[in-house]
């Protein structure tokens, strides 16, 4: 008896996207040949297993004051001017304060010391971090810093989350495209919505208000020390149960015979959970 003759069956031409609610609505679809799956939680998955660096490091390993207000980016080559304008006000503005950034290369170190100086702040006041060999030391310096300032048009993805984890406030804004609305799904994930902005004015804004509250600064990393191994954003399990979730949806679309399309995972709780 011949085996019967296995079929292949046609290859959807539609590819599927995974994202979230909040970077990619269902309104933009239009701008997309991809079918939008949403996750329910943020499209981004992180590993809650990363470890901290145990020992606190001082400040001045890494040359900054002491005492002053550091404000953090460690996503140098996605500053643009209208940015960088936004946070030399805020030196200017907040006494003794410095801007953190990471050392990409001697050149653009040395064109935002010139654009800082352009804007009348001391380029002293833009602090360098080298790479460090280990991940986890670099998680543990983020808690020298009092405020991560996000990027736009493009904002911080996996620094961003990095600084979440270590217990680093993020402020953002959110921006028109998936680039640019990333950490306002990781805030929404982490609980720490208030720390979304909607305009540079009010980023601006939010951002004295924190650097000048040391109470408010408290409460937000209290906050985010009791969410961290609670909230969506670090829970790995969930996330691979909604990811699994969304490809057996695909899966079952395909064996149906039916196009691909877009559809919202709902959320996916554990075994035994009511």
């Amino acid at each position: 008896m011949q085996p019967e003759p296995v079929t292949q069956r046609p290859v959807a031409r539609s590819l599927l996207f995974v994202p979230d609610a909040i970077v990619l609505p269902f309104d933009q679809q239009r701008y997309y040949t991809e079918r939008i799956v949403h996750l329910p939680d943020c499209y981004q998955v992180n590993d809650r297993k990363r470890t901290v660096g145990s020992r606190t490091p001082r400040r001045e390993e890494f040359s900054l004051p002491t005492q002053g207000f550091v404000f953090c980016c460690f996503n140098t080559w996605k500053i643009t001017p209208l940015i960088f304008d936004v946070w030399m006000r805020l030196l200017r503005k907040i006494a003794g304060s410095v801007l953190w950034l990471r050392r990409d290369n001697q050149q653009a170190e040395e064109n935002l010391r010139k654009q800082a100086a352009a804007r009348g702040i001391d380029p002293a006041r833009l602090v360098f971090a080298d790479p460090l060999p280990h991940h986890s030391d670099h998680l543990a310096r983020y808690c020298l810093a009092d405020l991560f300032l996000d990027t736009l048009p493009y904002n911080a993805h996996t620094t961003a989350s990095d600084a979440l984890w270590a217990g680093l406030p993020v402020l953002t804004c959110r921006g028109k495209a998936f680039a640019g609305r990333v950490v306002a799904s990781l805030l929404a994930a982490a609980g720490l919505p208030e720390l979304l902005t909607d305009s540079l004015a009010e980023y601006e804004a939010l951002a004295l208000r924190l650097a000048t509250n040391q109470v408010l600064r408290s409460e937000l990393r209290e906050r985010l020390r009791k969410n961290r191994l609670e909230c969506s954003l670090f829970d790995t399990d969930r996330f691979c149960r909604n990811i699994e979730a969304a490809y057996t949806t695909m899966w079952e679309l395909w064996q149906r015979g039916e196009s691909p399309r877009g559809f919202s995972v709902a959320p996916q709780m554990e075994r035994g959970e009511a």
